[in-house]
């Protein structure tokens, strides 16, 4: 007998287990696990280094969509794809230098007045608001501890120097010229991208790509057309209406409401409206009144008559899903997060209305709402109430074989 082998049968009969008795399945699974903590200690910091990297990818696929319908229009009346991009880019680039010659330096003076002036409206605000309310409100200095020494200071202490501040632009310069590159070739070459994509799959899943891709494409870039109309509608009613009541910083105003009104979800509203409020208030009580009115009243126009006519073919998302998938993307990639979460989230729940099923529900005696009586099974032939009219992707697939079936299939 070897010397191994009488140390094993040692082992045995000492009461213990030798070296061949674990069960074979250990190493294995030891090795798998290990595998498995190195993944992703692996995944955790490329996220980590590639942070910044992803987020300008996405803001180039979501900038890269939302131009997609101007290209595909331009491209179906004979201009190459390619230059019909560029064409896309360049319009874009001219509006945004015209906007800069026409109101670059009233913005400029403007928004460096109102973070001169925003300490001293808030004092004012709650100021009037204990003396005429009777609250008892700390006072803007107090609340946010900003006076404009500790503007000064802070200035003094954050400012970079000459150094500083040109790489600060060769970085500012770089970031904008990647995310071009890249919102150049996604859309220029998307339909090349999405063949190249397809090529890999038989093709039923080819079908299913397409149909992924169509749906991403239209939802996500229509949420993102309809929020920048919107927005765009947003400032210029409220710009004219600060100018008309003689509000002052009202072009700052009136960009921070139109952006923030529509792409900060769910509390979007109430803030997008509060700073004109408090700026208007702090010069005349009245005037800040009058800037709620008007928010309450555009905010009714909007929900009925503009936001159902601009926004009928995107999806529509839940508030509070949307303001959650805000909070995890800006936890992930920063403010880029926060921008392309709910188009993001719009895309998934697209695809999700197109895959998933919906059954009949069971008999429930008890009524969604107590107030309102039960409306019955819906016609047939008609969506239920809260149903999503997209069918799935096996009807369209079934209606596409019966137009004519793939011999590739076969």
């Amino acid at each position: 007998m070897s010397e191994d082998g009488g140390q094993a049968e040692r082992t045995r009969s000492a009461g213990g287990i030798g070296p061949h008795d674990a069960p074979r399945w250990l190493r294995p699974a030891v090795f798998y696990v290990l595998l498995a903590v190195a993944a992703y200690q692996m995944s955790g910091w490329l996220f980590h280094n590639l942070r910044g990297f992803l987020g300008l990818l996405f803001l180039a696929w979501l900038f890269s969509i939302t131009i997609e319908p101007l290209v595909d229009w331009m491209a179906s009346r004979g201009v190459r794809r390619g230059a019909a991009t560029g064409l896309v880019l360049f319009a874009l680039f001219v509006a945004a230098i015209a906007f800069l010659a026409l109101f670059g330096t009233l913005l400029a003076q403007q928004l460096a007045q109102l973070l001169k002036a925003l300490p001293g409206a808030l004092s004012s605000v709650t100021e009037w608001s204990n003396r005429v309310l009777d609250t008892d409100f700390a006072t803007g200095d107090d609340l946010i501890h900003l006076t404009p020494d500790t503007i000064r200071d802070l200035a003094q202490r954050f400012t970079p120097g000459v150094l500083g501040v040109l790489s600060s632009l060769l970085g500012v310069v770089f970031q904008m010229l990647t995310l071009l590159l890249f919102v150049f070739y996604m859309s220029a070459q998307g339909p090349t991208l999405r063949r190249t994509i397809s090529s890999w799959f038989p093709a039923r899943q080819q079908r299913v790509i397409s149909t992924v891709w169509e749906i991403s494409v239209e939802k996500t870039g229509g949420y993102m057309v309809s929020r920048l109309i919107l927005a765009a509608v947003s400032a210029v009613a409220t710009g004219i209406f600060l100018v008309i009541i003689g509000v002052p910083y009202w072009l700052p105003l009136a960009l921070w409401t139109g952006v923030v009104s529509q792409f900060v979800p769910t509390l979007g509203t109430y803030l997008a409206i509060a700073l004109p409020a408090i700026i208007a208030a702090a010069a005349q009580p009245i005037d800040g009144v009058w800037v709620v009115v008007f928010g309450t009243v555009y905010q009714q126009v909007e929900n009925y008559i503009l936001h159902p006519r601009i926004t009928s073919r995107t999806v529509s998302i839940h508030p509070a899903v949307a303001f959650g998938s805000v909070i995890v993307g800006a936890s992930l990639f920063g403010a880029v997060g926060a921008l392309i979460s709910v188009p993001v989230v719009a895309a998934i729940q697209s695809l999700v209305e197109t895959y998933g099923r919906r059954y009949e529900l069971v008999a429930d005696e008890r009524p969604i709402d107590p107030g309102q009586p039960d409306e019955g099974p819906p016609d047939e032939g008609q969506p239920a109430q809260g149903q999503s009219t997209v069918t799935s992707v096996e009807q369209r697939e079934h209606a596409r074989d019966e137009k004519g079936r793939d011999p590739q299939d076969e």
